[in-house]
């Protein structure tokens, strides 16, 4: 009998742990799709549809250099000046080296480079740092830390 309710719990264990994966597996896919979605955007030089993968929120944080922006408008402001105004270009983004770390079922922790080819030959890149939060409409990033060259 003992030996029965040992087998019952661990099966119990190994169900629970499984079901536990398959949220990790599920979101981790997730929050790729919203990198992926957004090297497509800026790849189209659509700086909306690239913010879209950003926490529409005034409490949205973004360190970069020794510089902090707070909320959406201010990142997105600060992309179109440095990114679209004249005398500046988006280039061609690639992410690469993606390390995604759930911190629990409605948040992670995402680490990886950034590569910016330029039409004149420059390539930008650097790492970056992301902290998302999982909403009803999906995953969105609440902290990006990124520095570069």
């Amino acid at each position: 009998m003992r030996n029965s309710i040992l087998l019952l719990g661990l099966i119990a264990a190994l169900f629970v742990s499984s079901l536990a994966q398959n949220t990790d597996d599920a979101s981790t896919v997730a929050i790729k799709r919203v990198i992926v979605d957004q090297q497509a955007a800026w790849n189209r030089q659509d700086l909306e549809r690239f913010m879209a993968g950003y926490w529409n929120s005034p409490e949205l944080t973004f360190f970069s250099g020794a510089r902090e922006s707070k909320g959406w408008q201010a990142a997105l402001d600060r992309y179109k000046k440095n990114y679209q105004s004249p005398g500046h270009e988006m280039g061609k983004l690639e992410f690469a080296n993606l390390r995604i770390q759930m911190l629990g079922p409605d948040s992670a922790f995402v680490r990886g480079e950034f590569h910016l080819t330029m039409s004149d030959g420059k390539t930008p890149h650097g790492l970056f740092t992301l902290v998302f939060r999982k909403f009803p409409d999906g995953w969105k990033i609440v902290h990006d830390h990124s520095s570069g060259e």
